[in-house]
């Protein structure tokens, strides 16, 4: 068995997802994160190979095509898509993994990963979520106009998940986060796993 669990981290654009997941990985060797294949252009500061593998359209689709994506998806006009041998790699090694990914990815793994553990980040308001998204200066009205909408209705897929933190103050929802991973290295199916020799040796 592998004691690695699978955790999916989703979030409307501008409630703070990406940062969260910066900061776990920044401090927890033990978690790695699985970086997206996408055909949107790269934002300010973003490098391929680290924050996502950028790919053409055809690319993609060759990929596609191939069945070599765990999931995939198409929002704000841009495709994204997670691919099944990394993770499987990541598992089978042992590794805590982290899917940054959206509600309708999150849909797809837990299909065929049954035990991923969904995590889902909410703003603290609708207000706040707005003013983070104008405070990047990359977006114009009109796009961030259709940010706000669609964040709703991602938004009502928050029941589907088995962990909600509001990110109204970073530090704290990081402690919440820290928790909810500490937690899962905890159950005893792992602790059986990892420390077997100890545990018969007790009883």
């Amino acid at each position: 068995m592998t004691t690695g669990n699978l955790f999916i981290i989703t979030a409307a654009s501008g409630a703070g997802k990406t940062s969260l997941i910066k900061a776990l990985l920044a401090e927890d060797p033990l978690l790695k994160l699985s970086i997206s294949h996408t055909t949107r252009q790269p934002r300010p500061g973003e490098a391929n190979g680290i924050d996502y593998h950028f790919v053409d359209e055809a690319t993609f689709l060759r990929m596609l095509d191939e069945s070599q994506f765990l999931e995939s998806a198409l929002v704000h006009g841009a495709r994204y898509g997670t691919a099944r041998t990394a993770v499987d790699a990541l598992l089978a090694a042992d590794a805590d993994v982290i899917l940054e990914i959206d509600w309708q990815g999150a849909a797809q793994v837990r299909t065929l990963y049954s035990q991923a553990i969904g995590i889902f980040i909410l703003p603290p308001s609708m207000d706040a979520l707005t003013q983070r998204l104008n405070s990047r200066g990359q977006d114009s009205a009109e796009t961030i106009a259709k940010r706000v909408a669609a964040a709703r209705a991602e938004m009502r897929h928050v029941t589907e998940f088995d962990y909600v933190i509001i990110n109204d103050n970073f530090e704290v929802a990081l402690q919440d986060m820290r928790a909810i991973i500490r937690t899962h290295r905890l159950v005893s199916s792992v602790q059986l796993h990892c420390n077997e020799s100890l545990i018969q040796s007790l009883t």
